[in-house]
């Protein structure tokens, strides 16, 4: 081995493994003739070797073997504290996330992780992809710019819908019911519904078929990943919630509609690929929601299996984002994958409104934040302040009206070496939060020092320069 290795550290679920493939290629570019380790978990990983960018996966397991070489770089996307551990304990040029030591210290090595770890309750405005966040801290940015994923195939003899049941969280997904009246309003359109599941959504596949009104082919928990991947190319089209085979089946050129509901954010975690479709409750509590705190799943309201089926009749027959966008879909924002101006993940709403507070609000500090660790220079969030201001004036008046309390905190800050309310991020204005939570956790992960408490009033300085 002439060249140190580099070790990517993903013990996460398949969905995040899959996210983390594009990754893969952007180190393949950036490090040639260096070996890609990767440690993730081997029921995900073994089963999708065929559709993996070239790699040796390891188990956890295997840790001591990972431990005998020096990396270049290791790159830490876990949330989980054995990989932070581990993270640290291996012989490594650079790091990339949370890195522990065995005294228990730990530190996020690299703006965005660092980014990341702040979205935490606080994603309302969070426009940058899981994939994205992955590489941007590993990667050039002009290479991420340049990839080009493949659009989904088109299958035009193909009259067979999956329909993918389960997600990680029941607020994630339809109910048995849904499912099995979507079924029936497939048929009515001369479209086959096909049930697929993992063994968790065996019972779930059983209650789908037995309330449907007409045959449907029920294969949860019959299939295995590699299977389910072959299988998949049959489809023309994939009608899913926000889940791991999801993501294999975009990876895999599987056209996705992804109903999205429940404590997801699709800007996130949607489809990577350009050309698949998001469909998404239109009310404000379902956009960037990390938990729900209302008395029951309004968003799932909305979704009515007709329209859904009426949605993917029109897709089986022409998807061009026109044609789709003259459906009626009330109470639902349907969304369209590719790529933004920027170069990034971006879904277009196909219905035409004008951008809400909440799309002018994300659009400003995805610029900001892009500014701050250098991928563009301040026009950018300059001008999308200007629009933030001229559209939404009152949520622009309410960040502005918040300075005074941000320069307070960090002033004293400098001072003192303590904030004045360990609260202050959530105390903040939704529209302030992304930099309050920001700052925070910029603050704790370099232990509340003098240069961090001049950093955040760095941080407060920079945003003011936007509104200039």
């Amino acid at each position: 081995m002439s060249k140190k290795p580099i070790l990517i550290l993903q013990m996460q679920r398949m969905g995040d493994l899959i996210l983390t493939y594009p990754l893969m290629l952007w180190l393949a570019r950036r490090y040639p003739g260096h070996p890609l380790f990767v440690a993730a978990e081997k029921s995900f990983y073994l089963p999708l070797m065929k559709i993996s960018p070239e790699a040796t996966y390891f188990p956890y397991d295997g840790a001591r073997h990972l431990k005998q070489h020096g990396y270049e770089l290791v790159i830490n996307l876990s949330i989980q504290e054995k990989a932070a551990l581990l993270a640290g304990e291996v012989k490594a040029e650079h790091r990339v996330g949370p890195v522990q030591a065995e005294n228990g210290t730990r530190f996020v090595h690299g703006d965005w992780q660092l980014y990341r770890t702040s979205l935490v309750r606080n994603n309302l405005y969070n426009r940058f992809h899981w994939a994205e966040l992955n590489g941007l801290d590993a990667a050039p940015f002009p290479d991420m710019k340049a990839t080009v994923f493949a659009h989904p195939r088109t299958l035009p003899d193909s009259n067979k819908i999956g329909l993918f049941l389960g997600a990680s969280d029941e607020a994630k997904r339809p109910d048995a019911r849904f499912w099995a009246s979507l079924s029936d309003e497939l048929h009515g359109r001369n479209l086959r519904p096909v049930l697929f599941g993992g063994p968790a959504e065996k019972d779930l596949g059983a209650e789908v078929a037995r309330l449907a009104k007409g045959p449907v082919l029920n294969l949860c928990g019959t299939l295995g990943l590699d299977e389910f991947g072959a299988v998949g190319q049959t489809m023309g089209l994939f009608i899913t919630p926000d889940t791991g085979p999801m993501h294999l089946a975009a990876w895999t050129g599987l056209k996705c509609l992804n109903l999205s509901m429940g404590n997801v954010n699709p800007w996130e975690t949607g489809p990577l690929n350009p050309g698949h479709f998001v469909l998404r409750a239109d009310m404000d509590c379902a956009k960037g929601c990390w938990t729900c705190t209302r008395d029951r799943l309004h968003c799932h309201d909305p979704f009515k299996p007709g329209r859904v089926a009426a949605l993917a009749h029109r897709m089986m027959q022409d998807n061009t984002p026109d044609r789709l966008a003259g459906l009626d879909l009330p109470g639902l924002a349907l969304f369209g994958t590719g790529k933004s101006g920027l170069g990034l993940y971006h879904l277009k709403r196909l219905d035409r409104k004008p951008p809400d507070t909440e799309r002018l609000a994300a659009r400003f500090w995805q610029t900001y934040f892009g500014h701050l660790f250098g991928l563009w220079d301040d026009t950018r969030p300059r001008a999308a302040w200007t629009d933030l201001a001229a559209q939404a004036g009152r949520v622009s008046e309410d960040l502005l009206a918040h300075l005074p309390e941000m320069g307070r905190q960090f002033k004293h800050g400098l001072k003192s070496g303590a904030l004045l309310d360990e609260s202050f991020w959530a105390d903040s204005p939704p529209i302030a939060r992304p930099l309050t939570g920001y700052a925070q956790m910029y603050l704790q992960n370099h232990d509340y020092s003098r240069p961090a408490w001049t950093h955040a009033l760095g941080l407060m300085e920079r945003l003011m320069a936007c509104q200039q």
